[in-house]
């Protein structure tokens, strides 16, 4: 595996960051909506989600959406299966235990993804970036500590689930991904998704209004960033992945407070600080070159 080029690490990076921008529209979106709530909400966004990845399965394939699927094979049923636990357990976890005891367990990705990468991958974590992730955890819990407890054991085991899925995945389609295409996968996982969650679901009693902000939710706030994320997770480490994936926590508060008029405390604005000064240290610092290999290089006259 050749090492990736700095400048193509960097847009992998910064198109990551961008589909975590998209990933933290959920919260305000969902504060908008009239009468769906919970597993209504998961079984809509699967749904369009679903129709969405349809969508470019289609145009990308001329027309026959299920060629990519049928050639994925074993590893995109289990990278589907993957993605399938990431959608349904989140919101399961949100039924059963906090907003904040949920996204300190999350906030275990990028540790959960370097440890699986460096067994399965033999990917290696600079200082640089261990101190991120430790940073990036810190700067989580301080953004919510105010909500922490120890009620909803069960809500925090089901969370737990979202990390290692999501750890399991990264790695999955980093090893994979240069023999198959795995983008594909997250139709599987929006199908199985929706599948579990239908029953709860029923009755449904969304609105037309709401249908369309779910549409909206299934299709820029799920699809399309998760079709996004397969492309950069080539040029990027999984712990990198997980740890710029946190970004989303960081933005959600602030789209609820400028969209939905909700309170953003201090602790939110200082935690969500620390979070950011991690991602931009581990993204801008830690892939420079070596200085013995910037000299060695200069001496060759390889500029």
């Amino acid at each position: 595996m050749f090492p990736t080029p700095p400048a193509t690490h960097r847009r992998a990076a910064l198109l990551l960051a961008f589909c975590a921008l998209l990933w933290s529209i959920a919260g305000v979106v969902t504060r908008r909506l009239d009468a769906a709530g919970g597993f209504e909400i998961t079984f809509w966004r699967a749904l369009f989600c679903a129709l969405t990845v349809l969508a470019i399965l289609a145009w990308q394939r001329r027309g026959d959406p299920f060629a990519p699927v049928r050639e994925m094979g074993w590893p995109g049923l289990f990278s589907g299966a993957m993605w399938g636990v990431m959608f349904t357990c989140f919101m399961l976890a949100l039924t059963r235990t906090s907003v904040a005891n949920t996204l300190v367990v999350m906030s275990l990705a990028p540790l959960l993804a370097a440890l699986l990468g460096r067994l399965v991958l033999g990917t290696r974590v600079s200082g640089a970036t261990a101190l991120a992730i430790v940073a990036a955890g810190i700067g989580i819990w301080w953004m919510v500590r105010e909500g922490v407890s120890a009620d909803g054991a069960v809500g925090m085991a089901i969370a737990l689930a979202v990390p290692v899925a999501s750890a399991i995945n990264i790695v999955t389609l980093k090893r994979l991904h240069a023999q198959v295409d795995l983008a594909p996968a997250v139709l599987v996982g929006a199908i199985l998704c929706g599948l579990a969650v239908a029953p709860l679901a029923w009755p449904f009693g969304a609105s037309a209004r709401d249908l369309m902000l779910l549409a909206l939710l299934g299709a820029v706030q799920l699809a399309i960033p998760c079709f996004l994320m397969i492309r950069a997770v080539r040029h990027l480490a999984p712990h990198e992945v997980a740890l710029i994936g946190l970004l989303e926590v960081v933005l959600g508060p602030i789209w609820a407070w400028l969209g939905a008029g909700e309170a953003m405390p201090a602790t939110t604005i200082q935690g969500g600080l620390v979070v950011l000064a991690a991602l931009v240290g581990d993204t801008w610092l830690a892939r420079r070159p070596p200085p013995v290999a910037a000299a060695a290089a200069q001496s060759a006259g390889l500029h």
